[in-house]
C-alpha cells in the first residue's frame, strides 16, 4: 500500500542512520522499525503484572516503620561514642 506520511525530523535522521548501517534500502528500513515498534506495545500488554507479596514482621503496635533508619543511626551512633570516648580523654 502507498501513503504519505509526515515524519518528525529526528525519526527520519534515525531511519537514515539506519540505512547507512545496514545497507537495506529506506522502505525495508521503516517497515522493519513500524513491526518492532507495533509488536513491542503488544507485548507489554500481554506480560504478566508484577506481583508484591507481603511479609508480616510481627512488629508491635505503636512502632513507628518509617523512623527504623533514623533508630538504627542513632544505635550506631551511640555504640561509636562508647568505642572512642577514652580517645578523647587521651588526646
Amino acid at each position: 500500500m502507498r501513503t504519505t506520511l509526515t515524519l518528525d525530523d529526528d525519526v527520519i535522521a534515525l531511519l537514515r542512520e539506519e540505512v547507512e548501517r545496514s545497507h537495506r534500502p529506506f522502505k525495508h528500513v521503516v517497515n522493519q522499525a513500524l513491526r518492532l515498534g507495533l509488536r513491542a506495545g503488544s507485548a507489554r500488554e500481554s506480560q504478566p503484572s508484577y506481583r508484591t507479596r507481603p511479609h508480616a514482621f510481627g512488629f508491635k503496635p505503636g512502632i513507628d516503620l518509617d523512623k527504623l533508619n533514623q533508630l538504627a543511626d542513632e544505635l550506631e551512633t551511640e555504640s561509636f561514642g562508647r568505642r572512642h570516648t577514652g580517645d578523647l580523654h587521651r588526646a
